[in-house]
């Protein structure tokens, strides 16, 4: 017999609301889902990585395997003048408030109701999983890159795999993220020859050269976008000299900058075109990144056509397929198979009274529902 209470997403986000998961913190939220979980039948494991806590739940060994991938930590609670309890999870006019809501333990909520939903009514064909993560809102290295590694050793990679990020700009159905930009931030420092300003000819000044190679690689744009992506997007965002005399030319300057990227380029290849620019404006230099993610897109087909009548039945709404806004974890993913996300309206992720309102998350399950039912035609 299926739960009764795990057919509507309620009570279950407001459990996980409760739970306070400040990343890295879990506060006890995996726990909470593992036991929902296995009332439904999943056969749960706990992933532990560093300080990070992870869980795979799967319900079936064959057929189509859907994946669905989530994560229980959230942001900081920040300002304190929340209305209620930013771990409360009260219910006020129809709408669930607490820090989660709405990114993304509403979203897990959801699924597991949907999930819920149709084995109240239907046998399982193939197979369903949970990659559920601690790690998503923090440095992502303990978290869903480790988890894929042992899902791979496992034999757990799924068919398709569905993040429940809140990828709603205004209506819930109205966007299916297919892909994200890659990120890469850099950090360039340039060395020139310390001096008095009065005698800048006994110094070389690293401020005039970094200015001149900044100027460079913002002067015109990085590429002009593709099919599915817009155009990549450089932003500098810190120079810093630390200079606390005005009398002195200082012995070196630094920049900070982050470049958004499509499927055109690579963190390695924008690295290499950053040194190589840099260097026609200074002799002596230092370019160092660190790449968050590579760009990725799942191209339109059968997977992702399932998601979007889904969405279409259960709403009315034709999706749009995007690629834009930050990163998350389906970047690390997309390297083992298809993926797609879909979740909430974003409007009030990571702000002080982060809420859904009660409705729409129901919504939610039932889309999911439907999306379960056909992957397991």
């Amino acid at each position: 017999m299926i739960p009764t209470d795990l057919l509507d997403p309620l009570p279950l986000a407001q459990a996980m609301i409760r739970c306070n998961s400040v990343t890295p913190a879990d506060g006890g939220a995996q726990a909470v889902l593992a036991q929902a979980l296995e009332s439904l039948g999943f056969a749960c494991t706990h992933l532990r990585f560093g300080e990070i806590e992870n869980l795979y739940a799967r319900l079936g060994t064959g057929g189509r395997h859907l994946c669905f991938a989530g994560h229980t930590d959230v942001v900081p609670v920040g300002a304190s003048n929340w209305r209620d309890n930013p771990f409360g999870g009260e219910v006020r006019d129809g709408v669930l408030y607490g820090r989660g809501a709405c990114d993304m333990k509403g979203a897990i909520a959801a699924f597991v109701a949907g999930v819920a939903q149709y084995l109240a009514e239907n046998p399982l064909n193939g197979s369903i999983s949970f990659l559920i993560t601690g790690d998503e809102e923090g440095p992502a290295v303990d978290g869903t890159v480790k988890v894929l590694e042992w899902m791979r050793a496992e034999n757990h990679i799924p068919d398709f795999c569905l993040v429940g990020e809140p990828t709603c700009p205004v209506r819930l159905g109205d966007m299916v993220k297919i892909g994200r930009r890659g990120s890469v931030n850099m950090w360039i420092e340039i060395f020139g020859t310390q001096g008095h300003v009065a005698y800048p000819h006994r110094a070389d000044n690293p401020i005039h050269r970094l200015l001149r190679a900044l100027d460079a690689l913002t002067s015109a744009p990085v590429d002009a976008g593709s099919e599915w992506f817009e155009p990549s997007s450089l932003q500098i965002t810190s120079i810093d000299v630390g200079n606390t005399t005005t009398n002195l030319i200082p012995a070196s300057a630094k920049a900070m900058l982050n470049i958004r990227f499509s499927e055109k380029h690579s963190g390695a290849s924008l690295t290499a075109w950053v040194k190589a620019t840099v260097a026609r404006y200074a002799d002596t230099f230092e370019v160092r990144s660190i790449v968050s993610g590579e760009s990725f897109v799942t191209q339109p087909g059968p997977m992702v056509d399932i998601l979007r009548n889904a969405i279409v039945a259960t709403t009315g709404i034709d999706p749009k397929l995007d690629t834009g806004g930050g990163t998350s974890d389906a970047r690390f993913i997309a390297n083992y198979c298809p993926v797609a996300e879909f979740g909430l309206v974003g409007a009030t992720m990571h702000q002080t009274d982060e809420r859904v309102p009660v409705s729409e998350l129901r919504d939610l399950a039932r889309i999911y529902r439907n999306i379960v039912a056909a992957f397991q035609a």
